[in-house]
């Protein structure tokens, strides 16, 4: 189920919306965002499948924030900031009924989640009564948690799903009591200056270890019972664990920041000159060269009058002098061993920090 945006309450959101001109009786009851309804229960529901044996727990990459250890609450806060009433034994922590939700101290954007859980025994309650909790993700965007195993529900809200938005591809919950993972890439949503979304918020879900949502795109927050447009927030906020009334269990979380974006590297120039070779003197280049371990170049003069190497691709080369030559559009270079008479008998390719000398054949 929803949880309010990091810890705001759902009248400021609604206020948020009507102030916006985003949302309007008019357009609440007009407008639907997705094929299907919220929890429509005549949905198709995921494939039943058997994941593979993972080896639980997953130890976390050396660049993890570790969330949870199995020893203290350190890493979280409740709504309040007062701390958190969950309790922990034996490794794991429990939710507590009305304990609250759990939010993370520090804040994430996009990250690489990893979360471990294991559904209440004796099983208690059916459908979205069984085994309920949530990740949240900035707080607002939630991986349900739920006992699906033999447990029949509206396919949005079963364990895996996007809640309310995406059903998982397939059905991979373990029984009730054993541990189940999630691993969880989210991309955050891109707002621009004016508060308009430009990128929807995504995420790929692993459920013990199988995918189970693909670079999906979340049409809003997630919330029970209705669709929701975006609300601009900042770059980060809180993870979020849902505390339902249900006792589930959660260990070894720990989260991967990623880069927001990938940053452009220099614009590369190359103040080599190019020097214009006549045809002749380019057809000399032409023939096999070979490597010491036997691999073959071939070079020869294309219909356009440029020298190529056969890299498994033709290449062009641009020629800097009579016996230096670059790879056109790869940070190569080729440099010609060249006899008394200019004519080629081998080359060295520097590619990659890496040096290839090659014999003509």
């Amino acid at each position: 189920m929803y949880t309010p945006l990091a810890g705001k309450s759902v009248l400021f959101l609604l206020c948020t919306f009507i102030t916006s001109g985003l949302c309007s009786a008019t357009r609440a009851v007009a407008q639907t965002p997705a094929h299907w309804k919220v929890h429509d229960m005549r949905r198709p529901r995921p494939v039943l499948v058997t994941p593979g044996k993972q080896s639980l727990p997953i130890s976390p990459p050396s660049d993890a924030i570790v969330l949870f250890d199995g020893k203290d609450l350190s890493q979280w806060r409740s709504a309040e900031s007062e701390p958190p009433r969950w309790i922990i034994r034996d490794g794991y922590m429990e939710s507590v009924p009305d304990s609250g939700y759990l939010y993370t101290v520090q804040s994430f954007g996009d990250a690489q989640l990893h979360v471990e859980w294991a559904a209440p025994t004796p099983v208690k309650g059916d459908g979205q009564g069984r085994g309920n909790s949530g990740v949240f993700l900035m707080g607002a965007y939630e991986v349900q948690v739920l006992d699906s195993y033999k447990n029949d529900t509206y396919p949005d809200g079963q364990a895996a799903s996007i809640y309310g938005q995406h059903p998982p591809l397939v059905n991979v919950a373990l029984p009730p009591g054993q541990w189940q993972s999630y691993d969880i890439v989210f991309r955050r949503p891109r707002f621009n200056i004016d508060g308009k979304v430009v990128k929807p918020a995504r995420m790929t879900v692993f459920h013990n270890g199988v995918l189970v949502q693909d670079c999906a795109e979340l049409q809003g927050p997630t919330r029970w019972l209705q669709h929701l447009p975006y609300v601009p927030h900042i770059d980060k906020l809180p993870l979020s664990l849902q505390d339902h009334g249900n006792p589930v269990r959660y260990r070894n979380i720990w989260i991967r920041e990623l880069r927001e974006t990938i940053e452009p590297g220099p614009t590369t120039t190359d103040d080599r000159p190019v020097v214009a070779l006549p045809l002749a003197t380019l057809e000399k280049y032409a023939g096999r060269y070979e490597v010491s371990t036997g691999e073959v170049y071939l070079l020869k003069v294309d219909d356009r009058g440029i020298l190529t190497a056969d890299f498994f691709t033709a290449v062009d080369l641009v020629p800097h002098s009579e016996k230096e030559f670059s790879l056109r559009w790869t940070d190569g270079t080729i440099f010609f061993d060249l006899d008394p008479q200019g004519t080629p008998v081998g080359l060295t390719f520097d590619l990659g920090g890496k040096q290839r000398v090659a014999k003509k054949l």
